[in-house]
């Protein structure tokens, strides 16, 4: 089998720029249309979308490499980094967490700065703090060294493994990533959004680091994309909708790293994967939006963080959209209380006229957000 980075002419890809115009200006209108949206959008709001999106990209980014973090110290880790907590927001300090929301925060706030290998080593150590990927200990903040073998990535059981993708010797780490990084820090010479792509599946393909690959690539395709839109401010999750369609990712992927140096399908499916982020903001928006209304209206309601939290719980479900309602259980398992403090303060959400009962249910009482009051 033959990988795209042992072909004579690699790194220089080649595509079919005419059957990528539609997809392209398809990505541009919709990227024009939702910046025009938050431009009317009040500051505080746009903060709140900013907070959101990061949230959002922190957690689906790890959740695509089958890792998951803890949801309040992601958001913890952006409101203290961005200066605006969540109302009632408990602290969480988790150090991965913590990790993973600066690099995010300094590619797309510093999106002009110069890619280095230092800079790249600094996201690479911010990502393993601990020096260990799960249980085994990985070299941090240096390329890989093949000492246990070249680098591959498989899938299936012990003894048999299929090998999707085997990356580039270490030997030829420094020379291959000297070459993507002039590139990188060049002035583009095609769309911005398809360098973007191009990053993407290039760093991927060099795979320089024992373990991250694939979060650093991610957040590698935000800076550039944030250098294309001039903006430090991400209000759409790509990394959210490649996880929605992460079955489709990986066997492009694949597929490319075993096909030859013509890219057009990477490049389709990247623009229709983008487009795909951008219209599904709308929903966010709309989401902030709601809060926005709320918080407004119940501004004067003094609340406790369990309460605050359990109500952005049901905010960020929308109407409906928390099954069978919030009963004294829920409340429990979402607020980390005791059974006779969360008839309490349930009590007293339905006093302060948050929350109403909702009908039926019997001796179980079901609630929801008093919705009329704040849409």
């Amino acid at each position: 089998m033959k990988y795209i980075w042992q072909h004579k002419n690699w790194p220089h890809f080649t595509w079919n720029s005419d059957a990528l115009l539609q997809s392209l200006g398809q990505v541009r209108f919709n990227q024009g249309s939702l910046i025009a949206q938050v431009r009317d959008l009040g500051f505080d709001i746009q903060q709140t979308a900013r907070a959101d999106v990061l949230v959002e990209e922190a957690l689906k980014t790890s959740a695509i490499e089958g890792e998951k973090l803890d949801p309040d110290a992601v958001r913890s880790s952006v409101g203290r980094q961005l200066g605006f907590p969540d109302a009632g927001l408990k602290y969480v300090q988790d150090r991965k967490a913590d990790g993973l929301v600066q690099i995010l925060l300094d590619a797309t706030n510093n999106h002009d700065r110069e890619l280095t290998p230092e800079r790249l080593f600094s996201w690479h150590a911010a990502l393993f703090p601990t020096g260990y990927s799960g249980m085994i200990r990985i070299n941090v903040a240096q390329w890989r060294d093949d000492n246990d073998g070249p680098m591959q990535v498989v899938s299936g059981p012990v003894g048999n493994k299929k090998v999707y993708f085997q990356a580039p010797p270490a030997h030829l780490i420094n020379s291959e990533i000297n070459a993507f990084i002039s590139w990188v820090n060049k002035e583009p010479e095609t769309d911005g959004i398809i360098k973007a792509a191009l990053a993407h599946l290039w760093f991927i393909t060099i795979h320089p680091f024992d373990d991250g690959n694939g979060r650093i690539a991610r957040t590698l395709t935000d800076m550039l994309l944030s250098r294309d839109e001039n903006s430090p401010k991400r209000f759409y999750s790509l990394s959210s909708q490649i996880m929605a369609e992460r079955n489709d990712y990986y066997d492009i992927l694949n597929s490319t790293q075993t096909g030859s140096m013509e890219i057009s399908d990477w490049l389709k499916w990247f623009l229709g994967c983008m487009n795909r982020a951008i219209l599904n903001s709308n929903a966010l928006l709309k989401g902030i939006m709601i809060k926005a209304r709320f918080w407004k209206t119940f501004a004067q309601m003094p609340l406790n963080p369990r309460q605050t939290k359990v109500i952005n719980r049901l905010l960020d479900s929308g109407p409906n959209g928390f099954e069978g309602g919030l009963k004294n259980k829920k409340y429990m398992g979402i607020a980390h209380t005791s059974r006779a403090t969360a008839q309490r303060e349930l009590a007293d959400l339905v006093q302060k006229m948050i929350l109403v009962r909702l009908p039926g249910g019997g001796r179980s009482a079901s609630y929801d957000l008093n919705w009329r009051k704040f849409l």
